[in-house]
């Protein structure tokens, strides 16, 4: 069966991912234009390296590949599913890290072509010191206080990607913040949040 890739777009994940376990490329076009975006961002919030995060997208989603044959409906939704890889490749990543010695220098996030360059500067120098501070949280809190307050995911949702209770999820989420309120606070003028 194939279909225009306009008529795949509204069908949900696991139509999508049956769709190409039986053949359809349309449907893994659809997929992965759905998904390689949010994979990347949860990886590079998680990882701060963008080289790492790419690499971590690209067998996150080939393990999609290769399970959806075996995918049982209902079990879980292919979204939470993508998160938990995500989240334990990252996992991986760092733990090799910490034995390997000290990361590699960042990459700059993508600068926007629209933004003067004193915004330019100011924009990085945020989200550099967003990520320093979540670079510092410990692994849990980095992954609740990412895929809540950046992902955007609710509560139920993360304690099912992470494997945990939801009343983890919030005390995670809490401790998360307060850290990271506490170590952008010094920064507060420096980054520009003076006047807020």
């Amino acid at each position: 069966m194939s279909m225009a890739l306009d008529d795949s777009s509204d069908l949900p994940d696991e139509a999508l991912l049956t769709l190409f376990a039986d053949g359809d490329r349309q449907a893994a076009r659809a997929l992965t234009l759905r998904f390689t975006p949010v994979v990347m961002a949860h990886a590079y919030r998680l990882l701060g390296d963008r080289a790492e995060a790419e690499d971590v997208t690209q067998e996150a989603m080939l393990r999609l590949w290769r399970i959806a044959p075996d995918w049982r409906a209902g079990e879980a939704r292919v979204r939470t599913w993508l998160y938990r890889v995500v989240a334990n490749l990252a996992t991986d990543r760092l733990r090799q890290r910490r034995r390997a010695g000290p990361p590699l220098d960042e990459v700059a996030e993508p600068v926007d072509a629209a933004a003067g360059p004193a915004e330019r500067l100011q924009d990085k120098a945020r989200a550099g010191a967003l990520q320093a501070a979540l670079d510092a949280l410990p692994e849990r809190q980095r992954q609740a206080v990412v895929l809540r307050h950046i992902e955007g995911l609710a509560n139920p949702e993360i304690a099912a990607i992470m494997e945990i209770g939801t009343e983890a999820v919030e005390s995670l989420t809490a401790r998360g913040k307060r850290a990271l309120g506490a170590a952008l606070a010094a920064r507060r003028d420096a980054l520009g949040y003076g006047d807020d």
